[in-house]
Order: C-alpha cells, then sequence, then structure tokens
C-alpha cells in the first residue's frame, strides 16, 4: 500500500521528503575541488569568443521610457520605439551632454530633456551613434567593439533554450570583483552543498573536464547530480554545467524534473566604483520548463512565481558574490 501511495506520488509530484541535514557530516569536497581544474576550465572560457556581446538587463525591464546603465565604464541609454525595437546609444546627449536616460521618449524618439534634441535611435545622428542591440526575449544585449575588442558578430553567443512552454526570471546583483571571479564560481560546483545548504543536498559531481588548455567539446563540462531543496522537500536532477562564451555559464538539467531548463549565468563588467575597484553585474536568467501536461498553465500564474524565482536566485548570489568578492581580494593583493 505504501509503495502504491509513492508511486503515485511521484507521478504527481516532483518532490522527495528529505531527511534532516547534519551539516558538518557532509562528505568533504576540498580534494576534489583541484585548483587546476577549476583555473584550467576559467581559462579556456575566457578564450572563447564572445562577439563583444554584453547582456545588462532583462528584456522586460527596457520599455518605452529610457534605462540608463554602464557597461564597462561605457554610460550608454536604451529604449524601445512604438514598433517594439530595442535602440541602445551613448548616455550623454551630443549636444552638451545632458543625460539621456533622464529624457522622455516621444513617437519612438528619445528627447534630451535639456534642449530638446530628438534622437530616432536608428543612425547616426548629431554625431552620436547607437550601438548594435540584440533583444532575445529573455535577455537585453549590446555589442560594444571596443570594449570587446574581438571580431564583431551579428548576434550574441547564446546557449541553446528549452522548447515550449517556459517560465523565465532575470535577477541582477553587483559585486566588487571582476567577470571571471563570477565565472569561476560556477566553475566550482564542489561548494554548493557546503555554501548553500539551504538549496542543494545530495550534491556529487559526477564527472569534471580534465586539466589542460585544449579539451574535447564534449569533454569540457561538469556533470552534477543533486537535489535542489525547498525545505523538508527536494528535487532530484542531473545537470550540466559549461562555458559557451568568456562571460557566460550554463546550467542545464540534463535529466530529472523540468530536463532542459537552463539557468544562465552572465557576468557582466560595470566598471570601477567609487573606490577604483572593478565593479561586476551578475545577470541571471533562469529559463524552466517541464514536460508534464499542466506545465503551461504556469503562463496564468507567472506574475506569482516570477517574484519567488528572483528571490531564490537572489539569495544564492549574495552569498555567491561574497565567494566572488573575496577571489578577487585574494588575487588582487
Amino acid at each position: 500500500m505504501l509503495a502504491d501511495l509513492k508511486t503515485k506520488w511521484a507521478k504527481v509530484s516532483p518532490f522527495q521528503v528529505l531527511p534532516r541535514l547534519d551539516w558538518a557530516a557532509q562528505r568533504p569536497t576540498y580534494q576534489d575541488a583541484q585548483p587546476a581544474i577549476i583555473d584550467d576550465a576559467l581559462a579556456r572560457a575566457q578564450a572563447r569568443p564572445s562577439g563583444n556581446w554584453f547582456p545588462f538587463a532583462a528584456s522586460t525591464d527596457i520599455r518605452r521610457t529610457p534605462v540608463g546603465t554602464t557597461v564597462a565604464g561605457v554610460e550608454l541609454v536604451a529604449w524601445r520605439s512604438t514598433d517594439g525595437d530595442l535602440h541602445i546609444g551613448p548616455a550623454s546627449c551630443p549636444h552638451l551632454g545632458a543625460d539621456l536616460s533622464t529624457g522622455t521618449v516621444d513617437c519612438g524618439a528619445l528627447i534630451c530633456p535639456w534642449h530638446g534634441l530628438r534622437l530616432s535611435g536608428e543612425r547616426r545622428e548629431f554625431g552620436w551613434k547607437p550601438y548594435p542591440a540584440h533583444d532575445d526575449g529573455v535577455l537585453a544585449w549590446v555589442r560594444l567593439d571596443r570594449v570587446g575588442g574581438e571580431d564583431p558578430t551579428d548576434r550574441p553567443i547564446i546557449p541553446p533554450r528549452p522548447d515550449g512552454a517556459t517560465l523565465s526570471a532575470v535577477t541582477r546583483l553587483v559585486g566588487v570583483c571582476e567577470p571571471a571571479d563570477v565565472i569561476a564560481n560556477r566553475l566550482d560546483p564542489w561548494h554548493g552543498g557546503w555554501f548553500h545548504p539551504y538549496s542543494f543536498t545530495r550534491l556529487d559531481v559526477l564527472s569534471a573536464p580534465p586539466t589542460g588548455t585544449t579539451v574535447p567539446d564534449a569533454e569540457d563540462r561538469f556533470l552534477v547530480a543533486v537535489t535542489f531543496r525547498l525545505g523538508r522537500l527536494g528535487v532530484p536532477v542531473v545537470a550540466e554545467f559549461t562555458a559557451p562564451e568568456p562571460r557566460t555559464i550554463t546550467m542545464r538539467i540534463v535529466d530529472g524534473e523540468g530536463t532542459g531548463s537552463v539557468v544562465e549565468t552572465h557576468a557582466t563588467p560595470v566598471g570601477p566604483g567609487p573606490d577604483g575597484r572593478p565593479r561586476t553585474a551578475v545577470i541571471e536568467a533562469v529559463i524552466a520548463h517541464s514536460d508534464r501536461a499542466n506545465f503551461h498553465y504556469g503562463k496564468r500564474v507567472a506574475p506569482l512565481i516570477t517574484p519567488l524565482m528572483r528571490q531564490a536566485a537572489t539569495r544564492l548570489w549574495v552569498d555567491d558574490l561574497a565567494y566572488a568578492e573575496r577571489r578577487y581580494a585574494v588575487r588582487s593583493r
């Protein structure tokens, strides 16, 4: 009878009841987390092309009012035209340097608040030139060729995302570190069960890439068995971690509930802070998918679910930014 109930529960719900966690009794992972594995994986990621593209905000954050941001020390303004197209350009007005993010959008054109200079965002005007922009439906990207210094590409290098019904949420936090410190954090899956016991348990790194500067693509990944924890309930999955470009880590669920779902962690340089130290924005996009028949109903309650997704990601990244900031502090001594 009990076995039948467990089988029925497994078909209806992805959750398992977890035993209480004795944090100190976990198997230590420091011998597995070899610095050479992490450092070499980071070096290989940084050697990949980016096409000079940088994500800077959630697509939904850019509407028909100007939004200001800074990427790698470059002040930007972003807005949408009447047909919804994304426009990005320098935030400084070519006339007298006013902050265009404090301006107004009228009939799709950006109007400077100081003297009314109007910019369409589609071509060079008055010495002001827009930057290439891309909206992938989840994130807004800008191409900065002078910053990236690589051969530009027409589109950013976006890892594959799940097909069908999805729920997405984007979280943005800023830390005192460089993008490499954020990527190195994600290339250390062994810290998950120790540093985030409220979110991860039963974490086992099934395989890690070998050391070296050249590794076949099929081997250049971390394969991790982990149970996502929600209080006393857990969802076991197998996840794959890869680095498709220098400032991105993708976690993809390859087995278990939500197979095909991805978490994209992007590390975008902001520029130096008032103290002269670098700032990096962590922009994490969670794109959830499930083959369960009723998953598409999630769209109807997305306004209730996505804030919880952002809250969970924010809690993790408050801790992981402390990791990245500590790594930067040790490196820069």
